[in-house]
């Protein structure tokens, strides 16, 4: 389905576009929303997860190694993590799901 923009153009019915990352409008914006809010992208992730934002972490491991790239987690920032559900697939991927703890 198209997205149907808003009068004012700057979003669509199920996205925003923001031009800075702003914690205190995505704090709210979980508070708001009945479902969960995805973040994609690890400079946009990197910044959540800073500020604290993230609750659930959904990852994927491909036995493929690649040098180079820009990193999955940021820096000088340490999370504990408690594993909710994994799943192994004949190809070698692992899929893991993580909650965070306090």
């Amino acid at each position: 389905m198209p997205c149907q923009w808003a009068p004012n153009g700057q979003h669509c019915l199920k996205t925003r576009l923001e031009r800075e990352f702003d914690p205190r409008a995505v704090r709210d914006l979980k508070a708001q929303l009945p479902h969960d809010v995805s973040v994609g992208g690890p400079t946009l992730a990197a910044h959540a997860i800073r500020t604290g934002l993230v609750d659930e972490y959904h990852l994927f491991v491909v036995p493929v190694m690649i040098g180079g790239g820009k990193r999955v987690l940021p820096s000088n920032v340490c999370v504990k993590l408690a594993l909710l559900d994994e799943r192994r697939f004949a190809n070698g991927m692992v899929y893991l799901r993580y909650r965070t703890q306090a």
